[in-house]
């Protein structure tokens, strides 16, 4: 029997890629006959789309909306990503690559890092980056699909997307229209609030009309229209912690085939992003104001571009934070509306997954239960949390002095969560994940020891395999990495042979 107090409306304000995420995914799951889904977008009002990098996660999201990976990368303009070159970050003409997948792999209770931390110690080993296949392909411009099964390290190849993230919100446009979604176009001109509870009632457009729901999907972008002018719900400042402010964005002409990774190039006062895809480089300065002009970031931007700009710099201002509430009344906030995430490693499109992942575990009746409401304020407040801490990390742990704005971030004071995990780090070169963090122990030693950061000792674990044993085991892992990267296509031939788009836009 259906529960008479089941939702029968959402109305999703907003479109862009949270927008219609959020469209797509709901429709999908709750089915087009028993309940009603409204996206409430207007022309008049641009989307960011900045962001056009992600994270592995997303593959399981365009998963559970039957996406065909092929049909969707060539919709997009889209490239392969098996991880982010970070350049300059621990001091000027300095590099690593954070990769996908696993480093070598554990020997029973015995983490990989450990013996690696343990032969490095006393001279043996190899970089790093030798016992990662992405890292290793990403290197030399290779990419595959992860072969299914079998003991070779094309079974744990990690990867994610590079795309248009404008070009992605109409892929999934499309897919949720024909589940069911109505679209409306229009203007929200005010938001009307139940006189008894203050929960949203319904929201007026600019033609007059009135769109009603049970439940309310926040995706108007950083004025938060409904979670926090119509609610009031605040926002925790980070930027004492992350004090970029400003970023500026310029397409530039593709110099080449597309590299499988994304690169981020530290800068004087910020860091700049290079993304690849197949019709374009989408580039951009992420900076303090506090400590470079506009004028002067865009400058640095267009001098640091691989090819042709094509189009005039797009400027964007931002608050690095969360909102205090996720999920207020009958009001869930997705996107930019619930917070933003310095874009270091590529999250915010992630965080509207996570986000619309709870909703659905979460999801409520027209009782809007307090405990549900309060469980998912507590995880996407740890969700977020996590990953500030993760990139607070790339930022604290340089050696550069060379500016006031290093030199700050050097030498501040990280929140308790991060320096314990420093700490543990520094004394064992241990590393962990935590419940549902996101990054995993793969992501935080790549960090770590690219950034610098200097184990004294290793994971007493390490020492119950014989040292002989440990040096062959990994140098078989090295060994195994280097010989699978010749049954790896190069990244623009795998492109071609499955999914070149058909007609290249700029």
């Amino acid at each position: 029997m259906t529960d008479p107090q089941a939702l029968r409306s959402i109305a999703i304000i907003g479109g862009g890629t949270a927008g219609w995420m959020t469209a797509a995914a709901l429709a999908r799951v709750l089915g087009k006959d028993a309940i009603t889904i409204t996206l409430v977008e207007s022309e008049e009002i641009g989307t960011i789309g900045v962001g056009e990098a992600t994270i592995p996660p997303i593959l399981g999201f365009n998963a559970l909306l039957g996406i065909d990976e092929n049909d969707f990368v060539r919709a997009t303009q889209g490239t392969f990503k098996l991880g982010i070159e970070f350049v300059d970050w621990r001091r000027p003409g300095t590099r690593y690559f954070h990769p996908f997948g696993t480093y070598g792999m554990d020997f029973g209770a015995v983490p990989f890092e450990g013996l690696w931390h343990r032969l490095r110690q006393d001279g043996g080993g190899e970089p790093l980056e030798a016992y990662s296949i992405c890292a290793a392909a990403a290197h030399a411009d290779r990419f595959t699909r992860p072969v299914p099964g079998g003991n070779t390290p094309l079974s744990h190849i990690g990867y994610a997307y590079h795309f248009d993230a404008g070009l992605y919100a109409r892929f999934l446009r499309g897919h949720a229209e024909a589940m069911g979604v109505v679209r409306r176009e229009g203007r929200v001109t005010d938001v009307v609030l139940r006189p008894e509870d203050g929960f949203i009632a319904a929201v007026a457009l600019a033609d007059g009309s009135r769109i009603e729901a049970d439940l309310f999907v926040d995706c108007s972008g950083f004025r938060g229209l409904l979670i926090a002018e119509a609610l009031g719900e605040g926002f925790e400042d980070w930027g004492h912690w992350l004090p970029n402010d400003r970023a500026v964005a310029v397409p530039s002409a593709n110099q080449g085939p597309p590299t499988p990774y994304t690169r981020s190039t530290a800068k004087p006062a910020g860091w700049q992003w290079r993304i690849p895809l197949q019709h374009r480089t989408g580039n951009g300065h992420v900076y303090a104001s506090a400590h470079l002009s506009d004028d002067e970031a865009a400058a640095t931007l267009l001098a640091g571009l691989d090819g042709e700009a094509l189009a005039e710099p797009r400027f964007l201002r931002f608050r690095t934070g969360r909102r205090s509430a996720f999920w207020s009344r009958n009001c869930v906030a997705l996107g930019l509306a619930s917070g933003f995430m310095e874009p270091l490693e590529s999250t915010s499109i992630h965080l509207v997954q996570a986000g619309i992942a709870r909703l659905l575990e979460m999801m409520p009746t027209r009782r809007f239960a307090a405990a549900d409401i309060r469980r998912y304020n507590r995880l996407m407040i740890a969700e977020y949390e996590s990953i500030r801490d993760f990139i607070i990390l790339h930022f604290h742990l340089t050696e550069r002095d060379d500016t006031p704005y290093w030199d700050h971030l050097r030498t501040m004071a990280v929140p308790e969560t991060l320096a314990e995990r420093m700490a543990i780090y520094r004394a064992t070169g241990r590393v962990f994940r935590e419940a549902d963090d996101l990054f995993s122990k793969t992501s935080w030693l790549a960090v770590m020891h690219g950034q610098g950061l200097q184990a004294e000792g290793h994971d007493p674990l390490a020492d119950a395999m014989p040292r002989d044993m440990a040096a062959a085991r990994l140098a078989r892992i090295a060994t195994v990495t280097r010989s699978a990267l010749g049954h790896m296509p190069r990244h623009e031939e795998f492109i071609a042979r499955h999914c070149r788009a058909a007609v290249p836009r700029r």
